[in-house]
């Protein structure tokens, strides 16, 4: 993938002009979790930081009062793991595996024990938070790949040995965002996962749940 500096139709054509950087990405390959196992579709993962010390897997939470939408933040303790999640490709391959650089819905799950007052979907979003910064959420819809989801599609790249999640949707012959997702401290006293060039790309690694 080129680097190049495009604009988003359904976002702001002057942050998209601030917020652009390439993400280089080779030949799609299997993703795998810490066993070495592919990852699969309809499977449930947790999405782990690389780097221990710092905080948890990714979780999904509200931000101050709000009930809605639910944001999708990094647990504050590095012993819990968050909620898990599944990935589903625009275009599913006959082996279910899921592919680097591919467009991908990501889908959160609540246990049974976990209640929310929020009635959205828990498939993720780009939502717009701040000036230049465009946070995760849940609300998205799942599948339909085109313009009128684009904001509802990922993607897992190689980042040496590691993955990380981008934005860089190519559900549609139309210009875009390209960059990884990185953690962003917002002044709910969470580290969202966020686009945005003020914060390094956030390293992964995924741990069937």
């Amino acid at each position: 993938m080129k680097t190049s500096i495009v604009a988003f139709p359904l976002i702001s054509f002057v942050l998209a002009i601030e917020l652009l950087i390439g993400i280089t990405s080779a030949a799609p390959e299997p993703v795998v979790d810490i066993s070495g196992q592919k990852l699969r579709t309809g499977v449930k993962y947790y999405i782990l930081p690389v780097f221990r010390g710092r905080g948890g897997g990714l979780t999904i939470a509200s931000s101050g009062n709000n009930t809605c939408p639910l944001y999708v933040v990094q647990e504050k303790l590095e012993v819990l793991n968050g909620q898990p999640v599944t990935f589903t490709p625009s275009k599913p391959n006959k082996d279910g595996v899921i592919l680097t650089s591919t467009d991908l819905n990501i889908k959160s799950f609540l246990t049974t024990s976990e209640k929310t007052t929020c009635d959205q979907p828990l498939v993720w979003k780009l939502l717009k938070e701040l000036t230049g910064v465009w946070f995760l959420s849940t609300g998205g819809v799942e599948g339909k790949p085109g313009i009128d989801t684009i904001v509802n599609w990922f993607k897992i790249e190689k980042d040496g040995e590691d993955y990380v999640l981008s934005f860089c949707p190519s559900v549609c012959n139309c210009q875009t965002l390209c960059r990884s997702l990185g953690l962003f401290p917002y002044n709910d006293g969470n580290k969202h996962l966020a686009l945005s060039d003020q914060v390094p790309p956030f390293k992964v690694i995924f741990k069937r749940a």
